[in-house]
């Protein structure tokens, strides 16, 4: 591993930068990263059984795909929006024959509001149509894909295909100054005293006992894989 400003960067195997993102991971979540920034990366980083030209490339364009602006949070399509911009026009022009000056210039913009909506929401929907292809079709294939919130910021690229294994570059940056040391220093405490990486991998714990006769650590997936 290679670890600078721009934060820690694992070159090598598929199976390689698994275990890079368990090991950012694993210092994280021993520093006190949590929450939902951390859950989502989490969820976002490698596995030993995904494919990055598959599974990898959903996640980054589903993590990059434009949010939800006010009218959906709300649950409100466009056209329900413009129903509503309409009816507090109606609103506003009773207040006005009513002599009401103030409730008709708040109606007014209560119109002006929810038009304002209706045409953010419509806008969302139509980048939706087409920024799935885009992302999974156009920009994983002209940049790396990559991963960024506010805990932190990652990107991977296949390098070189050789005769053997696929090579990657995986880096990854911890946005918080503390943060980031207190991860840099876990990582030199599990390349120190991990001479095996066993987190979150499947091994063959009949074999691992007998061999070294020791109690295998408790696993998840398999880091060994080598996916395209």
């Amino acid at each position: 591993m290679e670890e600078s400003i721009s934060g820690f960067k694992q070159r090598g195997s598929w199976g390689d930068i698994v275990e890079h993102g368990e090991r950012i991971t694993r210092a994280l979540h021993d520093a006190g990263a949590d929450g939902a920034a951390f859950d989502n990366w989490n969820e976002w980083r490698p596995k030993a059984h995904e494919r990055l030209n598959e599974d990898v490339n959903d996640k980054t364009a589903e993590q990059a795909a434009v949010g939800e602006g006010e009218g959906e949070k709300a649950g409100k399509a466009p056209d329900e929006d413009l129903q509503t911009a309409g009816e507090k026009i109606s609103e506003s022009y009773e207040k006005v024959g009513e002599g009401d000056n103030e409730g008709a210039l708040e109606s007014w913009q209560d119109s002006i509001n929810h038009v304002a909506r209706a045409a953010d929401s419509a806008g969302r929907k139509a980048l939706r149509a087409v920024e799935g292809t885009v992302y999974r079709k156009v920009m994983t294939q002209l940049a790396p894909y990559y991963f960024d919130n506010e805990l932190v910021s990652a990107n991977i690229q296949k390098t070189t295909r050789g005769e053997g294994e696929d090579t990657f570059i995986f880096e990854v940056n911890v946005n918080d100054d503390y943060l980031k040391d207190e991860v840099s220093k876990r990582l030199g405490e599990y390349e120190n005293e991990i001479d095996r990486w066993h987190v979150d991998t499947e091994k063959e714990t009949a074999t691992v006992e007998a061999v070294e006769g020791v109690e295998p650590p408790e696993s998840k997936l398999d880091s060994k894989s080598t996916r395209n």
